[in-house]
């Protein structure tokens, strides 16, 4: 069956999907960059790079760190943060939803050869 893959444009340079979403829900299961990172098979690096590049984009944190040290760090989504994820998620449930018959007809092209 086709899948849909739902990316929003937010200004010329910038957008969230799927990704990054999973990227901040992970953060919030674990309380941690570093574990949400572990957990999606990439580095620290990188998932901190993709943090920072989605504080910036919507101008405010979405995500709050606490560095690490003798009694460890951790993170969590910020208010922001935890609207972002809702919100990306309740416009992929509309837009599979939209397209589930469009979806469906074209699965029946592909099954009718």
């Amino acid at each position: 069956m086709p899948s849909l893959t739902l990316r929003i444009n937010l200004d010329p340079q910038g957008r969230i999907g799927p990704g990054k979403i999973e990227l901040l829900e992970q953060i919030a299961a674990f309380g941690s960059i570093s574990a949400a990172a572990r957990a999606m098979h990439m580095s620290y690096k990188r998932a901190w790079d993709l943090v920072e590049e989605m504080n910036k984009l919507f101008g405010k944190p979405l995500v709050s760190a606490q560095t690490g040290g003798k009694h460890g760090g951790g993170a969590q989504l910020t208010p922001v943060g935890l609207s972002v994820v809702t919100r990306f998620r309740a416009i992929e449930r509309a837009a599979v939803a939209a397209a589930a018959p469009q979806m469906a007809a074209l699965q029946a092209e592909i099954e009718a050869h």
